[in-house]
């Protein structure tokens, strides 16, 4: 166990803690056991290591990978008790996924140690909820998404600022401290900015093998899929990419792909929930329920110009920005006369150009103008929403 600490301490000798992401202080971190989940790449290794760097005893806390080679050796749970008899009280299990029965040994450890708490993470979110089933009544699971724009311009910018609520972001009350024209940084978030490894050299080169990793590997393991199945998978991904925004038609995809019709909706629910597309649904099955899909995104923007690459659609880019920003604090549905409704609110998307005719007669709409630095009456700036998170 002793190389253990000793690799904890040295990937905490090396994360910053001068930004922390939205979702550190919506944590309930008093819980006993909790699970951090969401797709890959967007940051929960660090957020686990800055939690234990600023709140934290090295004495009674460890950090540990699940895919370590010690554990080719050993339990999960024979490290639980070791910990435990040497005084340890907080058990950070990073990638957890990666270890064979993860969920019943984490169920054993909470019910054998009361006195300690088990925090765990998942590269891949399909995982986390095949297996959270023996740990429904003692994990909550929070889900993190990827770098807002807001956080892009922390990070990246120097610019720190405290995120924007919906009312403040319509009613024209949100700025960017000391950024006169935020066009230009708005441009580079949405071709880098979503995923925090952004700024590496290769970061086209990692976010393929994000992509590739996660339809490959992620998606086939959860739905016992073999590898036939695994490139009609990326080939819909391939599909999706070129059609964006678009209102599916599931004997078209299939025929497309080659893959059954019965198992289009499957398929495209399994990449949602990896991270790859989102669905924008109606709101026929309750505002928490599961509508009908009206319209396929890529989930983030940068995914956009990854997979479309020199044929990316402005039209597309400002819609998936929209959906992307906006899904992490509201219930977002599709409008049957506009593109978006957040409540009571409706919001229609475009360009600079973009007239209200859309929205005509509809209360509480607003306009989302892309390429605008600043809006006035009921026309926002798209790259406002961004500051909401």
């Amino acid at each position: 166990m002793d190389r253990l600490y000793e690799t904890m301490d040295s990937r905490l000798k090396r994360v910053p803690i001068d930004f922390t992401r939205y979702i550190y202080d919506r944590i309930k971190w008093e819980n006993r056991m909790l699970g951090l989940v969401g797709p890959r790449g967007v940051g929960k290794t660090t957020l686990f290591l800055q939690r234990i760097k600023m709140a934290h005893d090295l004495a009674d806390t460890l950090y540990v990978s699940a895919d370590d080679m010690w554990f080719i050796e050993n339990r999960l749970v024979d490290l639980a008790d070791a910990f435990s008899k040497n005084g340890g009280k907080y058990l950070f299990v990073d990638e957890v996924h990666k270890y064979e029965n993860w969920s019943r040994e984490l169920k054993q450890i909470y019910d054998a140690y009361p006195d300690m708490h088990i925090y765990f993470t998942g590269s891949s979110v399909l995982d986390i909820h095949k297996g959270q089933g023996d740990l429904s009544r003692r994990a909550p699971v929070y889900t993190m998404q990827g770098l807002s724009f807001r956080e892009y311009l922390s990070i990246r910018e120097g610019v720190n600022m405290q995120s924007c609520s919906l009312d403040e972001i319509i009613s024209g009350h949100a700025s960017i401290p000391g950024i006169d024209h935020p066009l230009p940084l708005f441009r580079s978030y949405l071709e880098s900015g979503y995923y925090p490894f952004g700024d590496d050299v290769d970061f086209e080169i990692e976010l393929n093998q994000v992509i590739e990793r996660t339809m490959v590997e992620d998606i086939p393991q959860y739905a016992n899929m073999n590898a036939s199945t695994g490139r009609k998978l990326k080939h819909l991904l391939m599909v999706i990419a070129r059609s964006v925004p678009f209102k599916p038609n599931m004997s078209s995809l299939a025929q497309t792909t080659g893959a059954g019709r019965n198992h289009i909706a499957d398929y495209l629910l399994y990449m949602e929930m990896a991270g790859m597309i989102a669905q924008l649904r109606d709101d026929t099955g309750g505002i928490r329920g599961i509508g009908k899909v009206e319209k396929i995104y890529l989930d983030n923007p940068n995914l956009c110009h990854a997979l479309a690459l020199e044929n990316v659609d402005s039209g597309n880019m400002r819609e998936t920005f929209f959906c992307n920003q906006m899904r992490v604090n509201h219930d977002l549905v599709s409008s049957s006369r506009a593109d978006f409704r957040i409540g009571n609110l409706t919001f229609e998307i475009g360009g600079p150009k973009k007239g209200q005719s859309q929205i005509a007669g509809i209360p509480d709409s607003y306009i989302v103008k892309d390429n605008i630095e600043s809006g006035h009456g009921n026309v926002i700036p798209l790259w406002a929403f961004g500051l909401n998170y």
